[in-house]
């Protein structure tokens, strides 16, 4: 059974960097049929794809997050990790990650919240 497991600091501070890793069981991060996704959703905005990791190893980013988000993988441990530089209150959210094939999101973690506040 393929199971995704996000783990964070819970609280960051403004301009301070966000880091969220995803661990795997169950799939390979490195299968090239599959993505490997950083999806948020905050009670304003809604839900908001952010990047993805492909099998392949190559980082995407949205256009609106590009320049402060950085995707990168671990194949020895199975995960993959999200950073997001000079946050402010506007990037607190539950932040999820997710397997993608033929882009659909077919499985998902629990979902972490991320608040940033000093």
């Amino acid at each position: 059974q393929v199971q995704l497991q996000e783990s964070g600091p819970g609280l960051v501070q403004p301009s301070q960097t966000l880091s969220l890793t995803c661990t795997v069981s169950g799939a390979s991060v490195t299968t090239a049929t599959y993505d490997w996704s950083w999806i948020r959703q905050s009670p304003e905005k809604g839900p908001e794809w952010m990047g993805a990791m492909t099998g392949f190893g190559t980082a995407v980013y949205s256009p609106s997050l590009k320049s402060r988000a950085s995707i990168f993988r671990d194949t020895s441990k199975n995960q993959f990790t999200l950073q997001v530089r000079s946050v402010t209150p506007e990037d607190t959210a539950v932040y999820y990650c997710a397997r993608v094939r033929d882009r659909t999101c077919d499985y998902w973690g629990q979902g972490a919240l991320i608040t940033v506040s000093s």
